[in-house]
């Protein structure tokens, strides 16, 4: 199971967006794949259609410990299961704050369902708190949404240093699988430059398919869909299906 956590502690880059659409495009194509929601607004289950107030055992029940993870997983569409979040999961932080070894609570709730999934993807919430902490000890790499704007590179350096501790201390083989460049507007000069600058900066890491504006993304969430089912002709669509591609790609070995 490949283990990838999608953060940037900026809000309103696409993190959702992109679990939910990746995670389908990747269903889509035969992977077996479980999405965890770790941000208590619980928008990664809105998403896939899950009401979070019929959220039973869910992640906050993963981190207490309370249920299993393959109790609390779901299946919400072919090759897709889900770990909802609920209102509970607000208080997970305070709740977890005196638990021993309270960092590796979600790797080793993963090492029961490890041969169960090919992919395992994590919606962050937009913070570097316990829960981040946790996704990040449990992840094998790093999705980076970045939204093409002014203050796109701002709060990136946090980002990183955080996960040089967490390499340095509980995850040693840690790495950013990509930077992912998202509400992408060629049109626009800025849009362009900021795309330029994140190329330069961060080099052979920036995917090549990058995420275009588009109203059928901002529509498909409050239908409980992916966009590949709400308008699998749309741009968006397009983009994440050329972006689960890229990430079966990122994941192959390389040829001899």
């Amino acid at each position: 199971m490949r283990t990838l956590a999608v953060l940037n502690q900026k809000g309103g880059v696409g993190k959702t967006t992109t679990v939910a659409n990746v995670a389908a495009g990747l269903a889509a194509g035969g992977q077996r794949v479980l999405a965890i929601d770790l941000d208590p607004q619980a928008h990664l289950t809105i998403h896939l259609g899950t009401d979070p107030r019929q959220i039973m055992r869910g992640s906050y029940r993963v981190l207490t410990a309370s249920a299993p993870i393959a109790e609390a997983a779901v299946q919400v569409r072919e090759n897709l299961w889900l770990v909802g979040a609920s209102v509970d999961l607000v208080g997970a932080e305070s709740e977890l704050v005196s638990v021993v070894g309270r960092e590796i609570i979600l790797r080793e709730a993963l090492e029961s369902v490890a041969d169960r999934f090919d992919y395992l993807l994590i919606d962050c919430p937009p913070s570097l708190g316990l829960l981040t902490l946790n996704a990040l000890v449990a992840a094998d790499a790093v999705l980076i949404p970045l939204h093409c704007e002014y203050f796109a590179l701002e709060g990136l350096a946090d980002l990183v240093g955080t996960m040089r501790r967490v390499r340095a201390s509980l995850n040693p083989t840690l790495d950013i699988e990509g930077v992912l460049l998202t509400m992408y507007d060629e049109r626009t000069n800025l849009g362009q430059q900021v795309a330029a600058d994140v190329r330069q900066f961060f080099k052979e890491k920036v995917f090549r398919t990058v995420i275009p504006r588009n109203v059928r993304l901002g529509e498909a969430p409050s239908h409980g869909l992916p966009v590949l089912l709400y308008d699998a002709k749309s741009r968006g669509a397009d983009a994440y299906v050329a972006l689960a591609r890229e990430v079966l790609e990122r994941a192959a070995p390389p040829a001899a």
